[in-house]
């Protein structure tokens, strides 16, 4: 699939990684690109940037009338790109509660699966088209650290793998991104190196472009996905270290 000429909706498209994909999207020559956020007045500096192609929309992935709501809005989409996500650095057993795990699965997991089932009718009409959902390279491997993001992650790459098989048949592509530590918010208390959200973006559509279904932006999770392929125990005990 081509960048060029596609209608793309980007959702948590607020910061980092989202406003990344936005301005990848524009230079890349997108015809249109509808940008999801809770509060649309926080995107409101990307939709100046260019006006005719960039058009605000409030979505909370969370709430099935905000996602019935922009299918209805977003009729002409032909990439559905679902980087929304929450982190909330929560081990699995030392949490307090529940609280976490369950606000990381409703979004990381529930809101990717409401986004793709609600837009693979929109996508079928549209020709296809592609979705592209933002993991991490800890949808592979646990860092307890933040053991119930990596279950999330990891149940986001099993559906990403489950819907990619469901909608073969009507032309779309289905693609996991899996990078390592990137300079965003939600990553401000993890340690160096973290690579910028425009490599993200840019290695994620450029593997749209070349057909790929699952790419791992940055040195750190090409390297670990080469540990993973050679000695997944090891990874695994290297990864344990990291204790909440």
């Amino acid at each position: 699939m081509q960048i060029r000429g596609s209608v793309a909706l980007v959702t948590g498209a607020n910061r980092g990684i989202g406003r990344a994909y936005v301005e990848a999207l524009l230079a890349r020559g997108a015809r249109k690109i509808y940008v999801g956020a809770r509060r649309p007045d926080g995107i409101a500096d990307l939709v100046a940037v260019d006006k005719a192609t960039v058009q605000a929309i409030a979505l909370d992935i969370t709430d099935a009338a905000a996602v019935a709501s922009a299918a209805k809005a977003c009729r002409d989409v032909t990439l559905l790109v679902n980087n929304a996500g929450i982190n909330r650095a929560s081990g699995l057993v030392a949490a307090a509660d529940l609280s976490a795990a369950r606000a990381e699965m409703e979004t990381n997991y529930f809101g990717t699966l409401a986004m793709c089932r609600t837009f693979a009718p929109v996508l079928k009409v549209n020709g296809g088209g592609a979705i592209i959902n933002m993991l991490s390279i800890l949808s592979r491997v646990s860092l307890p650290l933040m053991g119930s993001l990596c279950a999330s992650k990891a149940a986001g790459l099993s559906l990403t793998l489950g819907i990619r098989a469901e909608l073969a048949g009507q032309g779309t592509a289905v693609i996991a991104v899996m990078p390592g530590a990137v300079d965003t918010d939600m990553s401000r208390d993890f340690p160096p190196p973290k690579m910028p959200p425009r490599e993200v973006a840019e290695a994620a559509l450029s593997a749209l472009e070349q057909g790929l279904e699952e790419v791992y932006p940055g040195a750190m999770a090409a390297g670990i996905a080469q540990g993973l392929a050679a000695d997944p125990k090891a990874v695994e005990k290297q990864f344990a270290a990291y204790l909440p």
